[in-house]
């Protein structure tokens, strides 16, 4: 099993997000990312052509190559500060604010066929007491860390076809960056990325896969096996291969990660746009994903299986985007997603509604707002039903949000984002509903 992969720009803050040449932007119908998330996504949080010429000495040439591979290094930089505080049902709170980001490169193609990548990530502490960790915007014991996330090696085979080698960020429905605290996952990995043109212009085939070893976490300065992040004791990794096929307006693809002994991920979706009038486009969106155990079940110690159902619509209005969606799960288990952001329709800024028997309505309205342009808002509602699992009650999520993030003028590059939910139990021993703050301030820059 393999991977959908592509290099992504990690200028994004919240969620999940969106670069245009990954597959799985396009495979989970949702902007990978948060930077440049807007009120009309719906979900919560890298080529060189051959020489025309080869009179030049080939010891000249090369100085060429090399020369034109450094003028076309491309640098990436983001300063963010985030504010994090959670009060929790058992009257407990976890609070904290960091100050870091990250800073890297690119470079252009040597020889036109190999690039290198490096990204190094920092989170500072500025507030917050021991007593109140857990937020994961610093490491346990609200310590600050820096580690180099990405190095990596990308071989340009052609124009459709790239091999990655080494550290780097991915966006996948399972494996994915999670950047919703102060910096992403990243992933030491080999893998592929290609596409095949079919036919039409408009139809294509998106293929990838690869074998991803080990994982550093949101709030982590070292890389660990992927099964040991998935909660098992032993050194596996993870196979993952998947394809897209997109013509016009219909999309469906499908992805599988398998984990010797540790558990197999099936994914697949499905999404058409219908396009009613100029200002009216109405689009359905189709998920399931399948988890089980393999092999020696060593992730539990006994073999289990869960499966999740999900259907959504979004209808378009001008600068508006109003979105249902219900998800069901089912099994003898909690769905899970150990190394990234959980990619269920009803997963939203606390909780992924996704435990064994639960079913989920979400209504979301979301505003570009017209007095300043670049600013942002939406409300959202997610009601739970009661899961099957004992001591597990009933939820219900609200959640609120605010960003500033202009996209041209003197401010680019800038995000302001403040998010608010509240979380009620039905049930159980709780002292008070779980409430969630955030404040995000960051400031990016390419070139």
């Amino acid at each position: 099993m393999i991977v959908f992969l592509l290099a992504t720009t990690p200028i994004q803050a919240q969620q999940t997000n969106a670069n245009p040449n990954t597959l799985t932007a396009e495979l989970q119908n949702t902007t990978a990312v948060d930077e440049d998330d807007t009120a009309l996504s719906s979900t919560e949080q890298g080529h060189v052509q051959l020489p025309e010429s080869f009179e030049l000495d080939r010891r000249t040439w090369r100085l060429q190559k090399r020369r034109e591979a450094l003028e076309a290094t491309q640098f990436k930089f983001q300063l963010r500060t985030y504010y994090f505080n959670r009060e929790k049902f058992d009257g407990s709170r976890s609070e904290s604010m960091a100050i870091g980001g990250w800073a890297g490169f690119k470079t252009g193609y040597f020889l036109d066929h190999i690039a290198f990548g490096v990204t190094g990530y920092t989170s500072q502490h500025l507030f917050g007491g021991e007593k109140n960790d857990g937020a994961q915007i610093l490491k346990t014991g609200q310590d600050g860390y820096t580690v180099l996330g990405e190095a990596y090696v990308d071989v340009h085979f052609t124009d459709d076809l790239d091999l990655y080698i080494g550290r780097k960020e991915y966006d996948t429905p399972y494996i994915n960056r999670d950047d919703s605290r102060m910096t992403p996952k990243t992933f030491e990995a080999i893998a592929f990325q290609g596409k095949i043109a079919l036919g039409d212009t408009d139809e294509s085939l998106r293929y990838g896969g690869g074998y991803f070893s080990r994982i550093k976490e949101r709030n982590s300065d070292r890389f660990i096996p992927m099964s040991e992040d998935a909660g098992a004791t032993v050194d596996r990794g993870v196979y993952t291969a998947g394809a897209l096929y997109k013509r016009g307006d219909f999309s469906f693809g499908t992805i599988d990660y398998y984990s010797p002994d540790i558990i197999n991920i099936a994914y697949a979706e499905a999404k058409i746009s219908f396009k009613v009038s100029q200002d009216l486009k109405p689009t359905l969106a189709l998920q399931f994903s399948d988890q089980r155990s393999t092999g020696d079940d060593l992730l539990k110690g006994s073999s289990f299986s869960a499966h999740q159902f999900g259907i959504k619509a979004e209808l378009p209005w001008r600068d508006a985007l109003f979105t249902a969606a219900f998800t069901q799960t089912a099994g003898n288990t909690n769905m899970q997603s150990p190394w990234g952001g959980y990619p269920g329709y009803t997963s939203v800024q606390v909780e992924d509604f996704n435990r064994d028997g639960e079913g989920a309505f979400l209504l979301r309205a979301g505003y570009n707002l017209p007095f300043l342009k670049g600013l942002s808002s939406y409300a959202l509602w997610v009601h739970g039903t009661n899961p099957d699992g004992e001591g597990q009650f009933r939820k219900d999520e609200v959640d609120l949000n605010l960003q500033y993030a202009p996209t041209e003028g003197l401010l680019k590059g800038l995000s302001l984002r403040v998010r608010y939910a509240v979380v009620d139990q039905h049930g159980g021993d709780v002292k008070n509903n779980v409430s969630d703050f955030r404040v995000i301030a960051s400031y990016s820059v390419n070139f």
